[in-house]
């Protein structure tokens, strides 16, 4: 297992402005760390180092060991703001992770066996990227894999056709929502091959 190390500071100056500053001339990105039975902190990242972390996909799924001027803590990714346009990171937040307390996180999809339903005709839309997990950190999966190798042309896989992996939950499914995650449809034709 990869370990995913992140150092950061401890922030004072806050507010729109000083993020402002920080990002621009400091090279740095604002963040904060939040939950457990400690207050909220703010932080400041090396804008290098986060983005060389998070080049890694299970960087998102992952407890990460956040090093806060010298002093270690266990959290997870809540969210992160990109710019728009260039896809940089701008802002994170952190949850700090509590030994036999749940935790939610996102955590990627893989589609795996795509090229069966393709084979016999079929088109595949993925409409989620990642799904939400309720489950410890010891539990966390990297990813939660979709096997297409049965589906069929006209197929929706929703979240209720998948395994939740031991220990893990998926939280849409535990508000009664059973999104669907792919579907198979075929092929649009084309106007002009129809009236052919």
């Amino acid at each position: 297992m990869t370990d995913f190390i992140l150092n950061a500071q401890a922030r004072t100056d806050l507010g729109k402005g000083a993020s402002r500053r920080l990002r621009r001339l400091a090279a740095q990105i604002p963040a904060v760390v939040y939950g457990g039975d400690k207050e909220a902190q703010s932080l400041t990242i090396v804008a290098k180092e986060i983005a060389k972390l998070f080049e890694n996909e299970a960087a998102y799924s992952h407890v990460i060991e956040l090093n806060i001027d010298g002093k270690k803590e266990n959290v997870v990714v809540k969210a992160m703001q990109r710019h728009p346009s260039k896809q940089f990171i701008m802002h994170a937040d952190f949850v700090r992770v509590v030994a036999g307390q749940k935790l939610t996180a996102k955590v990627p999809v893989h589609f795996i066996n795509e090229e069966a339903p393709v084979k016999k005709g079929g088109e595949i839309s993925h409409v989620v990227a990642d799904i939400e997990v309720s489950c410890e950190a010891k539990d966390l999966p990297e990813f939660i894999e979709v096997d297409l190798a049965n589906a069929e042309v006209g197929a929706i896989i929703h979240l209720s056709d998948l395994k939740a992996p031991k220990g893990v939950e998926f939280v849409a499914l535990a508000h009664g929502n059973d999104l669907a995650v792919a579907n198979v449809h075929a092929p649009k034709v084309a106007p002009e091959a129809a009236a052919e």
